[in-house]
């Protein structure tokens, strides 16, 4: 966080320099003229500020004359490429134009000012991003008396839309989160999580889940999908047409997979090492009794891909050679830029986590699912808060069902020991990258020894995961390895069906030293890169044996059949 000294020093040279402004702005002197540089200088501001302020000023004054037909109303600013706040027609209207007008050069102009200020680099990004968040809130598009849409829709309705949006607002206020989807269309287990499968292991932690094989024939080793305990694991297993479960079973894979339990008050004192020991360690040790093989391929997903990654020296230190190979499906290891998620974390969250940790070690605490979702919807405020306000509270409209929303805003807790070792080791410190810097189970980690052959996949408008960060684990891991990188976001891009074939991929076995040579090199190529990886997969995968008919073992009996009752749980 910016200290508060510098962010008042910062607004004061702001209103210093702005009254200086207002006070000599009649006088003829150019904005840039020599005469400014000492006052500039004495605010610690750059020359190129006042010109800025003085084109800022100008602009607003000729909408002004615009709004009043002293001059023609002309276009002074345009929004940014895709931002539909303005979409509509009506807000072509003279005083809707100029309000969006006026907003959008405010916004550019405080931008401007940020971009300016004579703080450190880190500050100066981090004063931006929440500047951006600030703009985001105050839109005219985020008012009922300043949105012609709104207005529009309320006489046409004789104000029954602002009353049903007043309704679901207090709904929403009750549940503790916006609601993004029209949810009583969906439920777990009944048209989401439905590949057929069963419980074949539990522990405090998780379920293990095997599927049903849809294949005369299967590879002999199997396959154990982590996906992230931030949420359900069934953003993996969405409906039918879009499940990379049932797909992943539909290519002939002896596929299990980690269900993680949201954790409960009594679990409050988990750590990250019994995520390793009970929760990956554990799963595989399942997996081998199962099946009868030596070893597995291993898919992760996220956080879950961090968790897989900080489990192979632990168990190459016992050595437990169980794994095949390793996938890592938008999963940063080097946090040197981890994107806009990094100012939301700072040593002040680490400190008063620690003191409540101190205080109570035997009974930890728990972090939010809710909050969780919360920081992540602020990634991208307008399309995951903003939007929703507006339609949901302003216009009175229910959202139209949506599976991955319904999954987004189905979220998981955390133990608070577990994910502030997360945040101090991983963000703050970025220990992955630094060999023995901190040990889990007893064994100092260090993936630089990591040998597995490894399928890197990144999306490239991933705003938790930079690709250019994922991009990092080329240089950390051994492989041999290949990098994908795919089109669209965290979500969009990963979960990116070959029933529909959509967007495209990126390929170069050429692994640059850097991402910007290696995607000027890449290969683009149509469709979803689950075919990529599939092809990855297959010679790693041995050779083709019947399907087993049943499920679990002797040892491991069936106790539920998928998706579990870890998954079914929702938070209150």
């Amino acid at each position: 966080m910016l200290p508060s000294t510098s962010l008042e020093a910062l607004f004061q040279q702001l209103n210093d320099a702005n009254s200086r402004w207002w006070q000599s702005w009649g006088q003829p002197v150019p904005p840039a003229a020599p005469a400014t540089a000492p006052f500039l200088q004495s605010h610690g501001l750059p020359a190129s500020w006042l010109e800025t302020h003085a084109d800022y000023y100008r602009q607003q004054l000729d909408l002004w004359l615009g709004l009043i037909g002293a001059k023609p109303l002309e276009q002074q600013i345009e929004p940014e490429k895709g931002d539909r706040r303005f979409n509509a027609p009506e807000w072509e209207q003279p005083l809707y134009a100029y309000l969006k007008q006026s907003y959008l050069l405010s916004s550019r102009w405080l931008m401007d000012m940020v971009g300016q200020s004579q703080t450190d680099e880190t500050a100066r990004e981090k004063l931006a991003y929440f500047t951006r968040q600030y703009l985001d809130a105050i839109s005219p598009t985020n008012f009922a008396i300043t949105n012609p849409e709104v207005l529009k829709l309320a006489i046409e309705s004789k104000g029954e839309s602002l009353q049903e949006g007043m309704k679901k607002m207090l709904e929403d206020v009750q549940r503790g989160s916006i609601t993004m989807t029209d949810e009583s269309q969906f439920e777990v287990g009944a048209n989401l999580a439905v590949t057929p499968g069963a419980v074949v292991f539990e522990n405090d932690l998780f379920q293990l889940l095997q599927y049903t094989p849809s294949t005369a024939k299967v590879y002999e080793t199997p396959l154990l999908i982590v996906p992230p305990c931030v949420n359900k694991y069934y953003i993996m297993d969405l409906q039918p047409d879009n499940s990379m479960v049932r797909w992943v079973v539909g290519q002939g894979h002896t596929t299990f997979l980690v269900s993680w339990k949201s954790v409960e008050p009594e679990q409050g004192h988990l750590q990250w090492d019994d995520y390793v020991q009970d929760g990956v360690i554990k799963a595989a040790e399942v997996v081998r009794e199962i099946t009868k093989r030596e070893k597995m391929n291993v898919l992760s997903f996220c956080i879950g891909g961090e968790l897989v990654s900080t489990a192979i020296p632990v168990m190459q230190a016992r050595n437990l050679d169980w794994f095949e190979s390793l996938t890592l499906m938008t999963v940063i290891i080097d946090h040197t830029d981890p994107g806009d998620i990094k100012h939301f974390i700072d040593w002040s969250i680490i400190r008063k986590r620690e003191a409540q940790l101190a205080a109570q070690p035997e009974t930890g605490g728990v972090v939010s699912g809710k909050e969780l979702a919360r920081t992540f919807a602020a990634l991208r405020a307008n399309d995951l808060i903003w939007n929703y306000v507006v339609n949901n509270y302003l216009k009175g409209k229910t959202p139209p069902p949506f599976d991955l929303l319904y999954w987004n805003n189905d979220s998981a807790n955390l133990a608070l020991p577990m994910h502030t070792f997360f945040l101090k080791n991983m963000y703050l410190e970025n220990n992955l990258t630094k060999p023995g810097s901190f040990s889990l189970c007893g064994v100092p980690i260090d993936l630089r020894q990591i040998e597995l052959p490894t399928y890197v996949f990144a999306a490239r408008e991933d705003h938790i995961v930079p690709w250019q960060s994922a991009y990092g684990t080329t240089r950390i891991f051994k492989g041999p390895l290949r990098f994908v990188l795919g089109a669209s976001g965290h979500i969009a891009g990963t979960i990116n069906p070959v029933s529909t074939n959509k967007r495209n991929y990126w390929v170069n076995d050429n692994l640059a030293a850097e991402p910007a040579a290696w995607f000027e090199g890449a290969e683009s190529r149509a469709g979803s890169w689950w075919h990529d990886w599939a092809a990855w997969l297959v010679p790693h995968a041995g050779k083709e044996v019947a399907a087993k008919k049943t499920l679990g073992s002797a040892k491991f009996k069936q106790i539920e059949p998928a998706p579990g009752r870890y998954v079914r749980a929702r938070l209150g």
